[in-house]
């Protein structure tokens, strides 16, 4: 009932919850009575679970700099997180679910940015694109501007990179009163010699 209604439960309620269970028990496997618990075959896809199972791997596969075998899981997590997490719904448990899968998405992009750009070639643009939605998603996060710096370098389009230091430093100094930090300040004074 906490999760379902908060501290604004319906009249009724346990009535009201007997009706949502009976419902749910036509709907899917519901086992128990006291206790409840989904009753899934063991090879049932749980798109919430791939998504974080997935960018586990790819942060593996990164931590041994394997960028090939990060690209596939990142891309998993990615697409699967960018979906939306039960829309029209509300309660703390949705609403920490869909934190978690917001986080899992940030994750998710920096490590197929990272992948994209290490496998070079026509995944720059793959790379470009995952860096630029990073930015957007989480304008304040260095390591999307980062990536999108050293992506725009690679192509040779130093004055790019530029502009997108800039654009961080000053949402930095607007929002935060901050400066970048030091691994981003190197990055572009790299991109200044």
């Amino acid at each position: 009932m906490d999760l379902l209604w908060g501290e604004a439960p319906p009249e009724a309620a346990d009535a009201a919850l007997s009706s949502l269970l009976s419902k749910l028990r036509r709907a899917v496997p519901v086992e128990g009575r006291s206790e409840l618990r989904l009753g899934l075959p063991t090879d049932t896809w749980v798109d919430v679970e791939v998504a974080s199972e997935a960018v586990h791997r790819a942060e593996s596969c990164a931590a041994r700099e394997d960028w090939t075998s990060v690209w596939g899981p990142a891309r998993v997590a990615q697409h699967v997180s960018e979906r939306p997490f039960l829309p029209g719904e509300a309660g703390l448990w949705v609403s920490a679910r869909r934190r978690g899968l917001d986080a899992i998405r940030i994750r998710a992009l920096e490590l197929a940015g990272l992948a994209a750009m290490h496998i070079g070639g026509g995944e720059l643009a793959t790379a470009e694109r995952a860096a630029e939605r990073l930015v957007e998603l989480a304008s304040l996060r260095e390591s999307g501007t980062r990536l999108l710096m050293e992506i725009h370098s690679m192509r040779g389009n130093r004055a790019e990179a530029l502009l997108a230091y800039e654009a961080l430093r000053q949402r930095l100094r607007d929002e935060l009163g901050v400066g970048p930090s030091a691994e981003t300040v190197e990055a572009h004074r790299r991109l200044l010699t």
